[in-house]
């Protein structure tokens, strides 16, 4: 027996005997060398013996994790949610997580926010002090209702990745997306209008109707392809819907990317039945597929699709730098922004536009994909590993965001007070939906570093999963009973 194939057997054993659990990561390649007298390579041979036998597996630049030796769990299933128009609820789950922010020592395991520990937004950093140095008067001044034209200048130019042919003149600076969805919806509507939307759905937008009086008909939305459109055709025919809103590039919380088929055909129902189209690509940047996925924008010949995105996801959410491409409802879209801020902060743009323009927006755009992505591989396996079975997990194709379904019965509402007592937030499947649906699931956010303290975190939110698994069944046992 080689000494390759004699380490090989060694770390079998350890693994058969529990000593290394499933999903937990192997010592290094150095430190095992060092352990065991023996060369780089012959450890690396035998961690490939281990691979072939599909004991571990590798994950880019985290080393070795031991095999999973649970299933993974299935995707989510078509969604059913009752396709009504109805009054949007769930402001005060909303309120609560966006409070939990405010508290330094709660790990936000379910929250939207983007990595921002990463060195390539150094470049960033210094263009703020660039722009305070200058001191010119105009930093210090209102912006014009359309924002600075230099940054609409790079935002048209990075929109041609997408398929989209703009120019500065089609697009207006926001402060945030989410100010860009709410003059969009405001621009297409007026109060007591119908919107449809994908089900589970952003809670931002959510929240934005409510504030409106624009009701929500939610549209079943699958993990893989989307909206369905066959249920968005039947309720254009059954309900006056003025527009629909989608997230169809790295969805939130679903993660998926909607075919381009389904893009155009969701256009082509749209423009059979004259609605305006509120697409979200905050998130579309962020995909880890090579061209990015195309936006339903880029296939608008008549100008009804309002894109909306930022810098929120893929810079940083403190910058507060959005834009919409409103097509033909540019004027009302001005009107509404003039009427909710006026005009959006100078120096931030500046110093966005300044980022791009030198060149660094790219190369940080592949370091997060690559992070994301390998963040995912790892998340996956530790979920694999605390959770129980019994649960379906959303397989994303890009961004940060991972939505997990448990079994009908379970309260991710009880779970997530339990959860807070050990300084641990999640984000409850119920802020997700208009009428307090998915009650049963949670958005988690993995694009947190990948350390002890997440791992920990992760592993106590299996584990008080698993008890309140084991409830339900304990109590639907005893009402069983009780009933024969």
């Amino acid at each position: 027996m080689t000494r390759y194939e004699h380490l090989a057997t060694l770390l079998a054993q350890r693994i058969e005997q529990g000593l290394y659990r499933s999903g937990e990561r192997l010592p290094s390649v150095r430190s095992l060398s060092a352990e065991h007298g023996v060369s780089i390579s012959t450890v690396q041979q035998a961690y490939h013996l281990l691979e072939e036998k599909q004991m571990i597996t590798p994950q880019s630049r985290s080393g070795y994790f031991v095999a999973s030796r649970k299933a993974t769990p299935p995707m989510p299933a078509l969604t059913r949610p009752a396709q009504r128009p109805v009054e949007v609820t769930q402001w005060d789950a909303v309120l609560e997580l966006i409070n939990s922010r405010l508290e330094d020592d709660v790990l936000q395991l379910g929250s939207g926010m983007p990595d921002l520990t990463q060195p390539t937004l150094k470049p960033l950093w210094k263009a703020f002090s660039r722009q305070a140095q200058k001191q010119e008067i105009a930093l210090l001044n209102y912006d014009n209702l359309y924002g600075v034209l230099a940054l609409r200048q790079q935002v048209a130019r990075l929109a041609i990745d997408s398929g989209c042919q703009l120019t500065a003149d089609d697009i207006v600076i926001t402060t945030g997306c989410h100010e860009a969805l709410s003059v969009a919806v405001r621009a297409v509507c007026e109060p007591g209008d119908i919107i449809a939307v994908e089900s589970p759905s952003f809670h931002g937008i959510m929240q934005t109707l409510r504030g409106f009086g624009i009701r929500a008909i939610e549209i079943p939305t699958d993990a893989v392809t989307g909206i369905s459109l066959e249920a968005l055709e039947l309720a254009f025919d059954q309900w006056p819907i003025k527009a629909v809103v989608v997230v169809p590039n790295c969805n939130n919380p679903l993660g998926f990317i909607m075919p381009e088929p389904r893009k155009r055909a969701l256009l082509a129902l749209a423009q059979r039945f004259d609605a305006a189209v509120i697409e979200d690509d905050v998130y579309g940047e962020l995909a880890w597929e090579y061209p990015r996925p195309t936006t339903i924008k880029a296939l608008d010949l008549d100008g009804r699709v309002l894109l909306c995105s930022s810098f929120s996801k893929t810079l940083a959410p403190g910058l507060r730098v959005g834009w919409v491409a409103p097509g033909r409802y540019r004027d009302r879209v001005l009107h509404m922004k003039y009427i909710v801020t006026g005009s959006t902060a100078t120096q931030p743009q500046h110093a966005v536009s300044e980022f791009i323009r030198q060149g660094h927006y790219q190369p940080h755009l592949r370091r997060m994909r690559q992070i994301y992505h390998r963040n995912y591989e790892t998340f996956s396996c530790w979920v694999r590993h605390y959770f129980p079975c019994g649960i379906c997990v959303s397989r994303p194709q890009g961004g940060f965001l991972m939505w997990i379904e448990l079994p009908e019965a379970f309260d991710a509402v009880r779970l997530n007070r339990e959860l807070r007592e050990s300084k641990i937030q999640i984000a409850v499947g119920s802020l997700f939906s208009a009428s307090g649906k998915y009650r049963n699931c949670l958005r988690l956010n993995y694009g947190l570093p990948i350390n002890e303290q997440t791992e920990q975190a992760l592993a106590l939110v299996g584990a008080a999963v698993e008890r309140a698994m084991l409830s339900c069944q304990h109590e639907t046992q005893i009402s069983a009973s009780t009933l024969a």
